[in-house]
């Protein structure tokens, strides 16, 4: 595994370094010693998949806070997809700031997400699938979001959305 820090602290993406031969390839894209090695989280209490149909698909701007605020590590199995994290932490030396990138069944590429921060997604392809390695349970009570277009983070989105719950596009005004 590769790892790299990204423009928001705490944040990683992580690259698998592939083995290859005529089979196939084997990777490496969780490895509790070197994640913790690299000042990560890697307590894992659920794993999850989702699948979208449509590219152009959002999802998000979540996170949950409090007792059950989550680290993330989110890889795609299946198409691709601009993932990006949004820095929450009041007292973090990234506040407000936002990182972006892109990850692809092909490049076998995962990010990491800190507790404190914010997650969402836009499919760059039909039928896109992504797995999530979640430290914490979902807590409806603890969860809560950021509008994907909100002038406080001026993400920069490399495709329009076609499809999004009215949640996520409701949520009001970030208020630092």
């Amino acid at each position: 595994m590769q790892i790299k820090e990204t423009n928001v602290t705490g944040a990683f993406v992580i690259d698998a370094q592939l083995h290859s031969d005529e089979r196939g390839f084997f990777a490496r894209v969780f490895d509790k010693d070197v994640l913790l090695q690299n000042g990560m989280d890697t307590d894992v209490h659920l794993s999850a998949v989702t699948f979208n149909h449509i590219a152009g698909t959002l999802r998000g701007m979540h996170y949950q806070s409090g007792a059950f605020a989550e680290t993330k590590f989110v890889r795609v199995t299946r198409g691709s997809v601009f993932d990006v994290v949004v820095d929450l932490r009041k007292q973090s030396p990234t506040y407000l700031k936002w990182h972006g990138e892109v990850l692809s069944a092909d490049n076998h590429r995962q990010l990491y997400i800190p507790k404190g921060c914010a997650h969402g997604y836009i499919t760059l392809e039909e039928n896109t699938e992504l797995t999530y390695l979640l430290s914490a349970p979902y807590s409806p009570t603890h969860a809560g979001g950021v509008r994907y277009d909100d002038k406080a983070f001026n993400i920069a989105w490399p495709t329009e959305v076609k499809v999004i719950h009215p949640r996520d596009a409701g949520y009001a005004d970030f208020i630092p």
